[in-house]
């Protein structure tokens, strides 16, 4: 799946279920709450978890909710990116122009 049918994938996913349209702010929101859930899954799986209210989760099922959470935060990027009617490959393409004009390569 290439990035465009990603973001279309999920407009309609959202659409669906009435979630496209909450505000932009309201999206930063949960993209950070996402974000933050990428760091637990990070830490868990750099350093492991010592919590007595939760059980313990092998590397292949912590890898497999890090991939999970990562796929939150493009989720929410998609959404973001698609209020602003920005694609993710324009988007990707003004991020990579960036750091070859930043870096000169």
């Amino acid at each position: 799946m290439n990035l465009k049918e990603v973001q279309e994938w999920e407009k309609r996913f959202y659409e669906k279920r009435g979630w496209k349209d909450l505000p932009p702010y309201i999206r930063v929101g949960f993209l950070m709450e996402e974000i933050g859930e990428v760091s637990r899954a990070v830490r868990a799986y750099e350093i492991g978890r010592d919590h007595p209210g939760e059980s313990a989760e092998t590397k292949a099922e912590i890898k497999q909710n890090l991939s999970e959470e990562i796929g939150d935060v493009l989720s929410n990027l998609a959404i973001l990116a698609d209020l602003y009617q920005l694609s993710l490959d324009d988007v990707v393409n003004a991020h990579r122009e960036k750091l070859y004009d930043r870096y000169k390569e």
